[in-house]
């Protein structure tokens, strides 16, 4: 079975993109999809619609990715005893920093035009590390405004395909489609490793504490620079 993990900031449009995507390839995959949010989602309703089996993942108040990484395996053989050609993974990029790849698995990060010209170098890892960038809202915008955006994904990830896909129309869809039904076959990815380290990420606010002050701060605590 290939899995595929699909990840973008919120609304970049990365389940619009994967219905078209889902449509263009439904005559040869058999595909499900695993919906990775935080406290709540209703686009397992539009895979639904399509016919496709949706599992949903919601992390709470636990860190997203790291609830991803926690649960990937489980979902990986999941798709396997449904007998899936194709799984995607679905999860948004809160921080804009994570949103894991994995190695030797085929990595899409879905950002849009509307996000600001340099948006692209503050994303890190989840746009940097991706083999395909998908690049959705183009019909907002100017011609010379998508160029540079692309050139700015680039200049970010200088060795992802780089494709420009209509989120409503499914325009591109088909060469995304294309690309991904390329993808390796992962049998389980207990023991792999993902693409890049996750954020340190233990500190007393992440086990509860709400009081302010250094006196409540624990753990992994970083303070901004003094001004020179």
């Amino acid at each position: 079975m290939k899995l595929i993990t699909v990840s973008g900031p919120p609304s970049s449009g990365k389940t619009s993109v994967l219905t078209h995507v889902i449509t263009e390839m439904r005559q040869t995959q058999q595909m499900g999809v695993v919906k990775f949010d935080c406290l709540s989602t209703e686009d397992d309703q539009r895979y639904q619609a399509l016919d496709v089996p949706v599992k949903v993942g919601l992390s709470g108040n636990l860190c997203p990715d790291h609830y991803f990484v926690s649960n990937i395996e489980d979902c990986l053989q999941w798709g396997i005893e449904q007998k899936f050609t194709t799984l995607f993974t679905e999860s948004a990029g809160l921080c804009n920093r994570c949103s894991p790849h994995i190695r030797g698995v085929l990595a899409v990060c879905v950002i849009d035009n509307l996000m600001g010209l340099k948006t692209p170098k503050k994303i890190g890892p989840m746009l940097r590390l991706a083999d395909i960038v998908v690049i959705t809202k183009g019909d907002i915008v100017s011609q010379a405004e998508r160029e540079v955006f692309a050139y700015q994904v680039r200049r970010a990830n200088s060795k992802a395909r780089i494709l420009q896909v209509n989120g409503i129309t499914g325009q591109g869809a088909f060469e995304l489609a294309r690309l991904l039904a390329q993808a390796d076959e992962t049998v389980t990815v207990t023991g792999g490793k993902l693409r890049f380290a996750m954020p340190a990420a233990l500190c007393s606010y992440c086990l509860g504490e709400t009081r302010i002050g250094d006196e409540f701060q624990l753990g992994n605590i970083k303070k901004i620079k003094a001004s020179s």
